[in-house]
């Protein structure tokens, strides 16, 4: 699976569910694939989960991280939903940071993770609304105030939006 189609899904989620404006309600979408949300406090650096309990998909976020961070992971673990289920049918996929950074997702070669944060990135970004928002304006990542009045709409990180700023370029 490449990234484009990773994007194509996030899309296909959010004309699913009519979702036209920012910021995406992203646990509505979860809830309504069926999918049961569980926050807790988990030790460390250690985001999310997502496995399958009985057919029924079920996503585990760190509830002592920050609202935004938290919107990333269930995002992210929605994907893998998704996007891997056959993958994670017997098993638990743990995610450690919202952004991995063991040594393959650094080297850029741990396709799931890669295609969960794409998927993620659109579906809390959207490419069309961060589009008509950005219309007429410069771009330019390093203006702080643009960042984070953009992050703030989208209820994400400066990171995650820096992040996907610079793919939009």
């Amino acid at each position: 699976m490449s990234k484009e189609r990773a994007r194509t899904e996030a899309r296909k989620l959010l004309k699913q569910f009519g979702i036209d404006k920012a910021p995406i309600n992203v646990e509505r979408i979860a809830r309504n694939l069926g999918i049961r949300i569980q926050f807790a406090p988990f030790d460390g650096e250690l985001s999310g989960m997502a496995f399958i309990k009985d057919g029924i998909p079920i996503i585990g976020i760190n509830s002592l991280h920050h609202p935004h961070r938290q919107r990333f992971t269930l995002a992210h673990e929605l994907a893998h939903i998704q996007l891997h289920r056959e993958e994670i049918e017997a098993k638990v996929h743990v995610d450690m940071g919202v952004l991995r950074r063991d040594s393959l997702a650094s080297a850029g070669v741990d396709q799931f993770e890669i295609q969960a944060n794409t998927f993620a990135s659109e579906l809390l970004i959207p490419e069309d609304l961060l589009e008509e928002i950005l219309a007429g304006r410069s771009l330019d990542i390093e203006d702080v105030d643009m960042v984070a009045s953009l992050a703030k709409r989208f209820k994400v990180s400066e990171a995650a939006m820096k992040y996907r700023l610079l793919a939009f370029e």
